[in-house]
């Protein structure tokens, strides 16, 4: 499974995760599409946001592998905002390819691509993971 060293591991000052230290014995978590509700919660939201703005930051709209980024979190954005870069595409493969649909999550998430630098992230215990 690959580190993606330097994205952020969660939400600043929340406990939503973004990554995982550490692969699954029994394989990797499925990725599936989550419908998000207009009443979910504002902390949602804002991890969702954030989450998409460590993407864009880190990736940018080129291919990603999947790596220890978190399956709970990226399937509240796949199939709309991160889909599949590969066909066929394995939803339970950590080796699995995705990219951000930019005109989507432009539509969808408008302040991150504003102002990129908005998130400032925790990195104080991003290494502490070996």
């Amino acid at each position: 499974m690959l580190k993606h060293r330097g994205f952020p591991g969660r939400l600043p000052s929340t406990d939503f995760q973004f990554t995982i230290r550490r692969a699954n014995k029994k394989g990797a978590t499925k990725i599936i599409r989550r419908e998000r509700f207009k009443d979910r919660a504002a902390g949602d939201r804002r991890a969702d946001e954030g989450f998409l703005a460590a993407l864009w930051t880190h990736f940018g709209e080129e291919p990603f592998e999947r790596g220890n980024l978190d399956a709970g979190r990226l399937s509240w954005l796949f199939g709309r905002e991160v889909v599949a870069a590969e066909d066929p595409f394995d939803p339970e493969s950590y080796d699995a390819l995705l990219k951000i649909d930019r005109r989507r999550a432009e539509a969808s998430f408008p302040e991150v691509f504003a102002d990129p630098d908005a998130f400032d992230w925790d990195q104080e215990d991003e290494d502490d993971w070996d």
